[in-house]
């Protein structure tokens, strides 16, 4: 698998940190974003494996770390389930 680190910015110019994660031999099909738990990053396990399965499928798969998570920038206590990221 093809591992690229990305950045983005959110709707208050914060930045987030994921992987996109892209099939060696085939261009991808299909792609597929990684919403994990809210309090996790996107180094979990789970999270990481479940992404490696769909790669190895053909799906190109975005993981990233919510606001204030891992290596996204922004205070995690100012976030809850109605504000946008």
């Amino acid at each position: 698998m093809n591992i690229q680190k990305i950045s983005f910015l959110n709707s208050e110019n914060q930045t987030l940190v994921g992987r996109l994660e892209l099939p060696i031999n085939q261009h991808p099909h299909n792609y597929a974003i990684f919403a994990h738990c809210f309090t996790c990053t996107k180094n979990l396990s789970a999270v990481k494996n479940i992404s490696r399965a769909l790669t190895a499928n053909g799906f190109g798969v975005l993981r990233f770390d919510f606001t204030g998570l891992g290596e996204s920038d922004g205070d995690f206590e100012n976030t809850n389930f109605s504000r946008k990221h």
